[in-house]
Formats: structure tokens, sequence, C-alpha cells
């Protein structure tokens, strides 16, 4: 299950060139199931002080939400919880200037700014899908920079006994994040490092996770099921953004029948 909440800033702390953490006050009923757990951030558009949304119960948001002025109603982006303490929940922002509404958003975000959440409500409200299976000994798990909070809660969550071959592409080399567990192999796109090549000279695995750009999540999991022979439940696979598109085109290819957010062979 998942409801509404409003989430007032705490603190900012930037990671990296690339990277910034806010810290928001976690309301009660807010109940992250750790790991890679999405939710959605609601964000006001330039112009306005808060997101706007309708004034309708929890259950019927979505279809009033659409029914708004686009250039009004709030932005909805869906992010990943990093970490929750009590009364504080953690997300990371990949900064990109003002080409988004959310880095621009966080970019500029000071305690007391306010954004409007869907969270969930218990451990097990869905949108967690790092699961590897307790005999799963070695584990694959390779992003870029939008999957790196999903890979921080993902290795804190590691089978007992399971070693992890993590693969990163970052923009900058001062985005890494060592303070992350295990080994973490960092790509920078200046250099020339792609994340697929990286991934075909891995060790094998039992079960790997993919997220980040489509197209590159598409091509990491064909390689993964069709080169190595890897079943497909073994591979968890999440397109977190694609290249030229907003959520917004990506929702309405959903509605339209697409599945832009779970690309496919």
């Amino acid at each position: 299950m998942f409801r509404f909440f409003d989430l007032p800033v705490l603190r900012t702390a930037r990671l990296g060139p690339s990277m910034l953490r806010i810290t928001f006050a976690s309301p009660a009923g807010f109940l992250s199931g750790g790991r890679d757990q999405r939710f959605k951030l609601f964000f006001p558009h330039p112009h306005q002080d808060r997101p706007v949304m309708p004034d309708v119960p929890d259950d019927d948001w979505f279809a009033a939400w659409r029914a708004l002025d686009p250039a009004e109603r709030a932005v909805m982006r869906t992010f990943t919880v990093r970490a929750q303490r009590p009364g504080e929940v953690d997300v990371d922002f990949a900064l990109h200037g003002d080409l988004g509404p959310a880095s621009r958003w966080a970019s500029r975000a000071r305690p007391g700014a306010r954004l409007l959440a869907l969270g969930p409500t218990a451990p097990d409200s869905g949108g967690v899908e790092f699961a590897p299976p307790a005999s799963a000994q070695a584990i694959l798990i390779a992003g870029d920079e939008s999957a790196l909070p999903a890979i921080g809660g993902n290795l804190e969550s590691l089978p007992s006994g399971a070693s992890a071959h993590v693969y990163v592409q970052i923009s900058h080399e001062d985005d890494r994040q060592d303070d992350l567990p295990g080994h973490v192999t960092w790509l920078v796109r200046h250099r020339d490092e792609p994340l697929l090549d990286a991934v075909r000279n891995a060790p094998a695995v039992d079960y790997a996770w993919l997220a980040g750009e489509a197209a590159t999540v598409r091509d990491l999991r064909r390689h993964l099921v069709r080169d190595r022979g890897m079943p497909r439940t073994a591979v968890e696979f999440m397109g977190y953004w694609r290249r030229g598109s907003t959520e917004e085109t990506l929702l309405t290819e959903t509605l339209a029948g697409g599945t832009p957010h779970t690309p496919d062979d």
C-alpha cells in the first residue's frame, strides 16, 4: 500500500559533482522496504511554491491528477529511498543543472522546503525488485548514477555469505561513493569506459540486478540471457530513464500499452 506524505527538507549534503543527498523529515507511517525501494515524488513548477495536486482521496489521485493542466499539476518523478532512520529519510538526486524539474528543484532546496510523496506504508508495500535467492553466492549489480541510491541499498541487504560484483558508470571521478560496502568498479563516462564492456568481462554469477538508462539495461540483459545463458528469472532489470524521454513520455506510452520501464527483448 502507498499513500501521500508531506516531506519537509531537514538538510542537504553534496556527495559529489553530480550527486546530492536530501534528508527529509520522515512522517509517521512512511515505511521503506529497504534495498531498491522506489516511490513517487511530486515537484512544483518554477512559478509555484508547492506542488499542485487534486483535492481527492488518495485512492483516486491518478485520474484526477491526469485531468489537471500539465503546466500546473505537480511534476511526478520516481525515486529510491536511500536510507531511513527514525524521523528521517534520505533521497539521493543525480544533478544535471536545470535540464529536469527534479534536478532544478533539488539544486535549490533548503531546509523547510517541502515536497509531496506517494510512499510505502509497510515494508512489503511493493516497489522493491532486488530479491536474490538465498542460494545465490555470486551477484552482479550494474547501473549508472541514477541507480546509485538503489545500489547502495542493495549492497547493504546482501544475503549472508553472498559476494557482489558491482559496476557503476558515473559522470565524474569525484562522484565515487567509497563508503559503499564491498568492492565497486567505477566507470567514468568521459574515459570511454562502457558499462556493457565491464559486464561482459565480469565473472559468472547466479543472480543479476541491472538499472539505469533503458537501452543500456536492455543490452546488459541480452548479454546475460543470450550470451551467458542465465535464466531470465535470475536477471532483474529496470529502465530508470530513457535517453531523450521524460517520465511523462514514458507514462503516456505505458498507458497506451507500452512497457518503457521494463525494456524487453
